[in-house]
């Protein structure tokens, strides 16, 4: 049959149309899969944290206390960053040097042997007061009371003090009635100063390295929460575990991290710091990484902790 003598096609039939009937699934109403859900790098979906509101005013600061009796984990880095991503969102933050070695002032340009005052003149000598010693970070909304190797001599010189322990909290008073966050950089070890800082706070701050052997510690860090708690801050509270040099790539990072979440639970902060070279770059430039490389995956992190740490603390 030639193509002119073709029969004309059949017109379809017209489907029958499918009415709505109760019970059925609507395609906006359909349960996504489980396998959809993002998960963060703990192992747990990330939630949807909101952007932190305006401060109207200042005063009535939250003092956090970053604590870790191991060195190299991130305190000084997690200081100086996070202090400098909550000053973004409007928060006037107040960064305290805790530790004689000094490297949150050298880490934001100060030189320790040209310090007119320090942390340690406030702690030791009456006739200094709080504003004489703090100066400028650089940072808009951040300041800084700096530190040196004198810091050291505090702790002998505080034994034979009444209420020793007290001793920073006293000396803060004028400042938390003018910022909304203070941060203080502890000493790596469990002594006197650190014993003085977490009376001093309202919360605490982990920075805890992926590693093993920072895990190992942080069971006796807690004990010396809880004994601070008991005897002389009942309201002292732990803020976050925050996971820090972590690479994704390794399974030692990725064990470490489950380990983490299993021992601690939803006191790891979701936002986790990653291995990246920016950090040191910025340390060496004497500014937080938010100014010093302000796209970079680092300084997004550190914006995402600001974020969670305010979601967790509203009075901050």
């Amino acid at each position: 049959m030639t193509e002119a003598n073709a029969a004309p096609a059949m017109p379809r039939r017209a489907s029958r149309p499918r009415y709505i009937e109760d019970g059925d699934v609507l395609p906006f109403e359909a349960p996504t899969p489980e396998s959809t859900v993002a998960l963060g790098p703990t192992g747990r979906p990330m939630p949807v944290i909101p952007e932190p509101g305006p401060r109207t005013s200042h005063g009535k600061a939250r003092v956090i206390s970053m604590c870790n009796q191991k060195g190299g984990v991130g305190k000084t880095t997690t200081t100086i960053n996070l202090g400098a991503a909550l000053a973004e969102y409007g928060r006037k933050v107040l960064l305290v040097d805790f530790d004689p070695q000094g490297s949150l002032s050298v880490g934001l340009g100060l030189n320790p042997h040209e310090m007119e005052f320090s942390v340690y003149n406030l702690l030791m000598d009456r006739d200094v007061d709080f504003h004489d010693v703090v100066v400028p970070s650089g940072v808009d909304g951040m300041d800084l009371l700096p530190s040196n190797i004198d810091l050291s001599a505090a702790e002998v010189q505080l034994v034979h003090e009444v209420a020793r322990e007290q001793t920073l909290q006293r000396v803060l008073r004028d400042a938390v009635k003018e910022y909304d966050v203070v941060l203080i950089d502890c000493q790596p070890s469990l002594g006197l100063l650190t014993v003085n800082a977490l009376t001093a706070s309202d919360g605490v701050i982990v920075p805890l390295e992926c590693e093993y052997f920072a895990l190992r510690g942080v069971a006796l860090l807690k004990t010396t929460i809880d004994k601070v708690r008991e005897r002389l801050n009942p309201d002292l509270v732990i803020e976050g575990v925050l996971g820090t040099m972590y690479d994704g790539r390794t399974l030692h990072s990725r064990e470490v991290m489950d380990r983490l979440v299993d021992a601690w639970g939803d006191t790891v902060f979701h936002t986790v710091i990653r291995r990246t070279v920016k950090f040191s770059d910025s340390t060496v430039a004497g500014e937080p990484i938010t100014t010093y490389a302000s796209s970079s995956a680092g300084a997004t992190a550190y914006r995402d902790l600001a974020k969670e740490v305010l979601a967790r603390c509203p009075d901050a």
